[in-house]
């Protein structure tokens, strides 16, 4: 039983599958996706509520934020860190934030503020290591637009930044990092069969992950070229070489960033390539 995350990380998430060789079917009024894989149930649920869930026992294992393990203080198998989000490949931060005009300069003068947050545990354990006593508050939602009327400072989630600077937010410090993890049940976990499915299923979308941003590269090279063409391509040192019927020719084949493809082509040609061949990737083991 699977637990796949509504919301921000939904769609995310079902490309991650599908690239890891899972299809995943959904209806828009199902919470139950459908998968081509016999061994496989499960949900969608919000990933602030995953953990509690796979703790409890309904989920043998499930995907959500290190962030809201941490919030509900889930005892639960922490499988692996996957670093994906809805818009980019890094980590995302909770961060103490205020307003640029706010009298407010350091954690100190917190002390005696309140502050709105969807993580309201995690900032309390935040303000307990730095010895401030302020006042934490839920927030549902719109956290950003609070200060300075309603509270006096904001714990918020970001990528980049953006967004609080958009709304002339200035960051004091970070609260936690987090990403997304597969994290699995205490009990399913102890079962060898389910824990040889988890891993796998662990394995396989690392692998979609560590594919992203590659391409493999296929090109035909005189024997006599060879040399100075891995001389030239740094990132062609450890390539697949192949004999060719013609004895004067090799193939090679690579794994290389997408973005540097677009500079190694004109090299590999002055060095009298051929048939070179640019193709996606899906996963990539290492």
């Amino acid at each position: 039983m699977l637990g796949l995350p509504k919301g921000s990380l939904e769609e995310s998430t079902i490309e991650l599958f599908s690239k890891a060789g899972w299809q995943i079917v959904r209806s828009s009024r199902s919470y139950k996706p459908v998968f081509d894989d016999p061994e496989l149930d499960g949900r969608f649920v919000r990933a602030q509520e995953m953990s509690r869930y796979v703790e409890l026992g309904f989920f043998d294992c499930g995907l959500t934020g290190l962030d809201w393990v941490m919030e509900n203080g889930s005892d639960v198998v922490s499988v692996c860190d996957l670093i994906y989000s809805r818009a980019s490949a890094v980590s995302s931060r909770w961060v103490l934030a205020v307003p640029e005009s706010s009298p407010i300069k350091s954690l100190k003068d917190l002390q005696g503020r309140r502050i709105a947050t969807e993580v309201v545990n995690i900032t309390r354990q935040f303000l307990d290591q730095h010895g401030i006593e302020a006042e934490v508050e839920f927030s549902w939602g719109a956290t950003e637009v609070k200060v300075p009327e309603l509270v006096d400072a904001i714990v918020e989630l970001t990528e980049t930044g953006s967004s609080l600077r958009a709304n002339k937010l200035s960051i004091l410090d970070t609260v936690l990092q987090t990403n997304t993890q597969l994290i699995a049940n205490k009990s399913s976990w102890a079962n060898p069969e389910k824990r040889k499915k988890i891993e796998n299923i662990a394995l396989l979308l690392g692998a979609a992950l560590e594919a992203r941003g590659k391409v493999g590269l296929k090109l035909n090279c005189p024997k006599s070229r060879l040399d100075a063409l891995l001389g030239d391509l740094p990132a062609l040192r450890k390539p697949t070489v192949s004999r060719l019927a013609e004895e004067d020719w090799v193939a090679l084949e690579t794994i290389m960033e997408e973005k540097i493809v677009r500079e190694i082509i004109p090299i590999l040609k002055a060095h009298g390539a051929e048939g070179i061949i640019e193709y996606p990737l899906n996963k990539v083991l290492l």
